[in-house]
C-alpha cells in the first residue's frame, strides 16, 4: 500500500523539486519509504511513497524498475504468489519477494491482459521508456484512488488530489457540474472531480497517454455487462449456500496475505461479523478485532460487537470516543478529504482507524454486502415500487406526494421511531424524507435515484441553478434480479465515490491499509445471480448471508435494527458548527464561486436554524463541508 503521483510535460523538463514536493504532501499514506524516478529526457518523473506490507525489505521500493519498464503501484495483489509460480513456469525470474515485482513480469508477459490474472485492489502506473507512454491502471470497483490532471501539455497523476496543488501551474477552476452531484449526493463519483481538469481513472479500465498527450481508454471489467451476460442461479437454497460459502471464504482469507500483523474492523453487524467469525475458525490465533464506541447510545454499537467478539473469541479492543474528541477533529477533515465528501461516518472511521493503527498495520473492513446481499430496505422499496405502484396515474401519485409534504422528518423521528415497524430501523427521519421526494418518480430507476438523495431536484434547483441535471433512464435487463442491478447502481456511485473515499483516506491517514474483503470480483460476480427472494425475504435483509453466518454466531447476537456509522446531524449543525454555517450563509465569495442563489441559501440557513424548515439537516452538513473545503483550498 503506497501513494504514488508522476509529471509528464510536452514543453518543459520536470522539476525534481516539484516532483519532491507533491510526492511528500503524501507521506503520512506511505512513511516507510520515498523515492522518484526522472527519464533520460527529462520530460517524465514518477514518485513513490511506500507503506511497507509485502516483502519489507528495501527490494520491494518503488519506482521499481524492469527492462524499459518502470512501475509506481499503490495497492495489493492478493494472489500474487499464484501469479509469480505461473510466470515462474513461463521462464520468468525473480529477486523479490514483492507483488510489484510480479505485476511488472505479469505486464511483459501478457500485455494488458494481466489484469484479469488479479485478485485485489490496486491503481498503478507503468511508464514505457521505448515510446515514452504512461498506462494508468485501476481496480475493478475503485478501492484504490487515481487522479489524473490534463491541460496544456501538462499532465499529473496522484493518488490525491492535494498532490496537485503542489505544482505552480496547476487550474484550480471548479467544475460546477461535480458540484452539483456532490450537493445532490454528498460524493463525486468517477469519472468526475471538483475541478475542471482533473478526472478519475474509472474502476475497471486502463488509460493510456502517449508522448504527446493522446488518450486511449479500454475497459478490462464492467459490473454492468457481468450482470447483463450472467444467468440467475437455479439450484435450491441449501445448494447456493453451500456454493457461496467457500467463495466467500477463499476472497476473505486472499485479505489476511501480508508480512505485517492483520486486524479487523468489528461493528458487530452482519457484515464485519462474518469476515471475522469464518476467518477466526481458519486459525489457532486470536484475531485482533476492533471496535469504535459512542457516548450517546442511539449511535453506539460497541456493546453488540463486544458480545460477538466474545462469542466468536477474538482479542477485542474497543475506544470510546467523546463529544469533544469528534468536535475537535473536523476542523481537519478538508486536509484529510481534499475533495469534497459528505460522509458523516468518515469521522467515526478515521478513529477507529486511528485505534487499529497502534497494533496491525492493515485492517480488514467489511464494506459491499449491503450492495452484493440486499442489505437496503431501499432496494426493496424500489422493487415494490416498480411492481405495485408504478402504473399507478403520476398524477394521483403526486397529489399523494404533495400530502405528505407538510409532515417535517423531525415529527416522524420524534413521534414515529418507537412504532413497531419503525423500530427495524434507524434514521426514520431522514429515510421519510427520501420517501417524500421518491413517490412522484416516473419509474424504477428514478425512484431508486430519488431515494438515495436527501434533498430534492427543485430545492437544488433554488439554491444552485448551476450544473447538469443528469437523468438516464436504466431498465434492468433482468427482472428477476431487480435487486442485484439496484445494487449495481450502489456500486458505480455510492461504493466508489463517497465509501471507498471515506475507508482510504481515514486509514490511509494513519498508515493503516484498509482491505476490503466483500468486493472481491468472483463474489461479486456469484452475488449478481442470487435470485431476489434470497437477498430480501419480508423485512429481512441480506437473507443468504444470514444464512451462513448463523451457522458461526447464535441468531440472537444479530437480530437488531441496522445502524452503520453516522454522527447527530441536527444537533451538530444547530450547535457547535451553527457559527461557521451562518458565516457560510453570508460569505459573498462562497456564493460567488460555487455560483449560487446567495438569497435563497442564506434564507434556507436562516430557517433551519429557527426550526421553520423542513431540510435534512445532512443537507446542511454537505453545505458546510463544501464551505470548508472551499476555506482550504480555495480562498
Amino acid at each position: 500500500m503506497c501513494r504514488i503521483v508522476g509529471i509528464a510535460s510536452i514543453k518543459d523538463r520536470v522539476d525534481e523539486s516539484i516532483l519532491v514536493t507533491m510526492r511528500d504532501t503524501l507521506t503520512y499514506g506511505g512513511p516507510d519509504s520515498a523515492n522518484i524516478y526522472i527519464n533520460t529526457k527529462g520530460n517524465v518523473g514518477l514518485g513513490h511513497r511506500r507503506l511497507s506490507i509485502i516483502d519489507l525489505s528495501a527490494a520491494g521500493d518503488q519506482p521499481m524498475r524492469y527492462k524499459h519498464w518502470v512501475l509506481v503501484f499503490n495497492g495489493e495483489l492478493y494472489n500474487y504468489k499464484e501469479i509469480r509460480d505461473e510466470l515462474t513456469k513461463l521462464g520468468h525470474s525473480f529477486i523479490t519477494d514483492s507483488d510489484t515485482e510480479v505485476l511488472l513480469h505479469a505486464f511483459e508477459e501478457w500485455s494488458y491482459n494481466c489484469v484479469e490474472k488479479f485478485r485485489g485492489m490496486f491503481a498503478f502506473c507503468i511508464y514505457d521508456e521505448n515510446d515514452d507512454s504512461l498506462i494508468l491502471v485501476r481496480d475493478r470497483i475503485g478501492v484504490k484512488p487515481l487522479y489524473y490532471y490534463s491541460n496544456e501539455g501538462l499532465f499529473m497523476f496522484a493518488s490525491e488530489l492535494k498532490a496537485f496543488h503542489e505544482h505552480p501551474e496547476f487550474d484550480k477552476s471548479v467544475d460546477l457540474d461535480s458540484v452539483r452531484l456532490f450537493l445532490r449526493q454528498g460524493f463525486i463519483q468517477s469519472p468526475h472531480s471538483i475541478f475542471n481538469n482533473v478526472k478519475k481513472v474509472p474502476p475497471g479500465s486502463i488509460l493510456k497517454i502517449d508522448r504527446t498527450h493522446n488518450f486511449e481508454q479500454q475497459e478490462y471489467w464492467n459490473i454492468d455487462k457481468k450482470f447483463d451476460e450472467s444467468k440467475q442461479l437455479t439450484g435450491s437454497e441449501e445448494e447456493i449456500v453451500e456454493e457461496l460459502e467457500p467463495i466467500l471464504l477463499e476472497s476473505f482469507k486472499y485479505r489476511m496475505v501480508a508480512d505485517v500483523p492483520v486486524g479487523l474492523f468489528l461493528s458487530g453487524g452482519i457484515d464485519s461479523s462474518i469476515v471475522t467469525a469464518m476467518l477466526q475458525k481458519e486459525t489457532n490465533q486470536q484475531l485482533k478485532t476492533f471496535t469504535i464506541g459512542f457516548e450517546d447510545g442511539k449511535y453506539n454499537e460497541a456493546e453488540h460487537a463486544k458480545h460477538i467478539s466474545k462469542h466468536i473469541g477474538t482479542d477485542h479492543m474497543e475506544w470510546y470516543c467523546s463529544k469533544s474528541e469528534f468536535e475537535s477533529i473536523i476542523p481537519e477533515f478538508p486536509e484529510f478529504f481534499d475533495e469534497p465528501l459528505g460522509a458523516g461516518s468518515a469521522i467515526p472511521t478515521y478513529f477507529l482507524s486511528k485505534m487499529a493503527k497502534e497494533k496491525v498495520k492493515v485492517c480488514l473492513s467489511a464494506d459491499g454486502g449491503d450492495e452484493i446481499f440486499g442489505g437496503y430496505v431501499k432496494y426493496q422499496l424500489s422493487k415494490n415500487f416498480s411492481e405495485k405502484f408504478e402504473n399507478i396515474p403520476h398524477s394521483l401519485r403526486s397529489v399523494f406526494a404533495k400530502s405528505l409534504k407538510p409532515i417535517s422528518p423531525k415529527f416522524i423521528e420524534k413521534r414515529m421511531s418507537n412504532w413497531p415497524f419503525f423500530k427495524n430501523y434507524t434514521n426514520v427521519g431522514t429515510k421519510f424524507s427520501k420517501f417524500k421526494n421518491s413517490i412522484s418518480s416516473a419509474n424504477m430507476h428514478e425512484f431508486f435515484l430519488n431515494a438515495s438523495r436527501i434533498i430534492s431536484e427543485h430545492q437544488l434547483d433554488q439554491l444552485f441553478p448551476k450544473g447538469k441535471k443528469p437523468y438516464t433512464k436504466l431498465d434492468c435487463p433482468h427482472p428477476d434480479r431487480k435487486i442485484s442491478f439496484l445494487g449495481n447502481i450502489d456500486f458505480k456511485n455510492f461504493m466508489e465515490g463517497e465509501v471507498m473515499v471515506k475507508v482510504d483516506r481515514s486509514t490511509m491517514r494513519v498508515a493503516l491499509e484498509g482491505r476490503e474483503p466483500f468486493l472481491d470480483q468472483n463474489i461479486i460476480e456469484f452475488g449478481q445471480r442470487i435470485p431476489d427472494h434470497l437477498k430480501i425475504q419480508g423485512n429481512n435483509t441480506k437473507y443468504l448471508l444470514r444464512k451462513i453466518l448463523y451457522k458461526y454466531v447464535p441468531k440472537e447476537l444479530i437480530e437488531r435494527p441496522k445502524q452503520g456509522f453516522d454522527i447527530p446531524m441536527r444537533s451538530w449543525t444547530k450547535g457547535f458548527l451553527k457559527k461557521d454555517i451562518l458565516e457560510m450563509a453570508s460569505s459573498l465569495e462562497f456564493v460567488s464561486c460555487f455560483q449560487m442563489n446567495g438569497t435563497y441559501l442564506k434564507s434556507l440557513i436562516n430557517d433551519y436554524m429557527e426550526g421553520h424548515s423542513q431540510i435534512d439537516p445532512h443537507f446542511i452538513w454537505y453545505l458546510y463541508v463544501l464551505y470548508k473545503w472551499y476555506k482550504r483550498w480555495l480562498s
